[in-house]
């Protein structure tokens, strides 16, 4: 074992934190402190300068993105005569926060996320704290040991040991159809929708808002607008608890 190994196992002030980690996720960290970033839940974080806390979020946007990239290439070979469509919807059910909140329950990674305890009390609140948290770590490993690092760990720790792909396929998660059913049965009004996006008019990204009784409840963004759709509502189901 390298010796910087050693050090971080047996001799750093970090210790056992770090055997912590290496037990839950089956390696050495070299940047410690990027994945207490990651288990730090809003409820946590401190205010820094301008404004900003220093909660898991910005981790959870860069975890995001990467999750989302490994997972398009496992797609893509395994289904080589399927269309776009297809593709993007198996992509939705195994990032969608109920099978990220179950990955982050398999993981035990509850064991190491800081959180207020007073967000176990709101089930609007909790609903997405645990796939948060996954996605954050992803973030993590990436800065800290590369994406060919965190590819391969995603394929061999996750995805193959974790997530039934074929089962998925059989799976419908239509959330947009939930949500409208339940706004139905609660005589409420529900509207999807288009607002500004963060990357200007000119963008092809659809950012929607899903607003219910004028309350915005939840918002999704994709380069395809039923993607963005499907993406708010799932969000709007996760704080209303359908």
């Amino acid at each position: 074992m390298p010796l910087f190994k050693l050090y971080k196992l047996h001799l750093s002030p970090q210790r056992s934190y770090v055997k912590t980690l290496k037990n839950l996720l089956g390696f050495v960290p070299g940047n410690v402190s990027l994945y207490k970033m990651a288990f730090r839940h809003r409820s946590m974080a401190v205010a820094q300068k301008n404004g900003f806390k220093n909660s898991n979020e910005r981790l959870e946007f860069l975890g995001d993105a990467v999750l989302g990239s490994v997972i398009a290439e496992v797609l893509f070979k395994m289904y080589p005569y399927r269309e776009e469509g297809f593709l993007t919807e198996m992509r939705s059910k195994i990032v969608s926060r109920a099978n990220l909140n179950q990955l982050s329950k398999k993981l035990g990674l509850v064991e190491v996320i800081e959180f207020d305890n007073k967000v176990i009390n709101y089930p609007s609140k909790q609903g997405s704290f645990l796939g948060d948290a996954f996605e954050a770590l992803i973030g993590a490993i990436y800065l800290d040991k590369g994406y060919d690092f965190t590819r391969e760990f995603l394929i061999s720790h996750i995805i193959k040991p974790h997530i039934d792909i074929h089962q998925l396929e059989l799976t419908e998660t239509n959330f947009k159809s939930k949500l409208i059913e339940w706004c139905q049965r609660h005589g409420k009004d529900v509207i999807f929708e288009l607002i500004n996006n963060a990357e200007g008019d000119n963008s092809k990204l659809f950012t929607i808002s899903v607003n219910i009784d004028g309350e915005q409840f939840g918002t999704g963004a994709d380069y395809n607008k039923k993607n963005a759709e499907k993406l708010a509502a799932e969000k709007t189901c996760e704080k209303l608890n359908i």
